[in-house]
């Protein structure tokens, strides 16, 4: 009883400061109006791709189905990052959060960024049983197969991101409060405990191992059968059909898991925290404005969708 009344008062005292990206009050107006923009194109990029695809009967098919679950993810991903950024970018004084903060900030993040990752290389399966095994295609990818696999993707990330979340609640911090950071992510946060970080680091290492590398591992199997599936297809038309389906996915992948992987499956002691800022950047802010764009530009379906939802609108009004 005695500990975790004093692991709530910790819990509840601490308090961190984001580091501020620049020390010139321009720079930070600049950024904040760059931020802001890149945010709403997320909010409505992601937003049109999910309503095309729920009022669109012709799109209700596997493929769509998990695109517009990922653009849900990008929605809500996008929502706990950059509400914070934003405000520590037009405060005059440093916006804090609390050590609770930091963690359900954390477990938010991780939770819907490895559900991004892993939703991915279901992506890929299902491009693979599509263009691989036709015939079967509906037998296999049924309805229940995918809200099962789209459930276990947000099943297995919300356990990763409660174990992570609760290593930090746990870590004592004392001295230095500033993270290194623009939101709390995991190794700038654990940067400021004063104990050993040995278990926390490795924890680390192994969940996105799993979230990073085995996706990514099952994403490049998927297109090694895809790419040979292809080249077998007689007419020209159609393996430009099968490819430029196929394009729009693999663009999403290497964004999302080149960026995870810089920051995460590497040593901590050559953790830098200004390229982890950089990075984060992109993955944060740039790549959820990328997703819907990459996939309604390269999509032939998903613009025709869009047109005539338009044209309805147009015509209605």
């Amino acid at each position: 009883g005695r500990w975790s009344k004093l692991s709530e008062n910790h819990t509840s005292l601490t308090h961190f400061y984001f580091h501020p990206f620049s020390t010139v009050p321009e720079t930070q107006l600049l950024l904040f109006w760059t931020f802001l923009v890149l945010y709403l194109l997320s909010l409505l990029g992601n937003s049109v791709v999910v309503f095309i695809v729920r009022t669109e009967r012709s799109l209700h098919t596997p493929m769509y189905f998990f695109l517009a679950n990922l653009a849900a993810l990008e929605i809500a991903y996008s929502c706990v990052i950059a509400p914070l950024t934003l405000a520590n970018l037009l405060s005059a004084q440093k916006v804090s959060i609390s050590l609770a903060g930091c963690g359900t900030q954390m477990f938010f993040f991780i939770f819907l960024g490895g559900g991004d990752c892993v939703l991915l290389s279901v992506m890929a399966y299902d491009r693979y049983v599509a263009i691989c095994h036709p015939l079967r295609y509906t037998t296999i990818m049924s309805w229940r197969v995918c809200v099962s696999l789209v459930a276990g993707t947000l099943g297995m990330s919300s356990v990763f991101g409660i174990q992570l979340s609760i290593l930090i609640l746990r870590l004592p911090f004392c001295g230095n409060k500033e993270i290194d950071h623009f939101f709390c992510d995991f190794p700038a946060v654990l940067k400021l405990a004063c104990s050993d970080t040995h278990i926390h680091q490795t924890a680390l290492f192994i969940i996105s191992a799993v979230i990073l590398t085995a996706p990514f591992l099952l994403v490049c199997v998927s297109y090694a059968f895809i790419v040979a599936a292809i080249l077998r297809i007689r007419s020209a038309s159609g393996r430009q059909r099968a490819f430029s389906t196929c394009s729009s996915h693999l663009m999403v992948v290497l964004l999302q898991y080149g960026c995870g992987s810089l920051i995460y499956l590497r040593p901590s002691s050559s953790y830098s925290p200004e390229e982890g800022r950089v990075v984060s950047v992109v993955y944060t802010f740039v790549t959820p404005v990328l997703n819907p764009l990459i996939y309604s530009m390269r999509n032939k379906e998903l613009k025709n969708a869009l047109s005539r939802t338009l044209r309805k609108e147009v015509l209605s009004q």
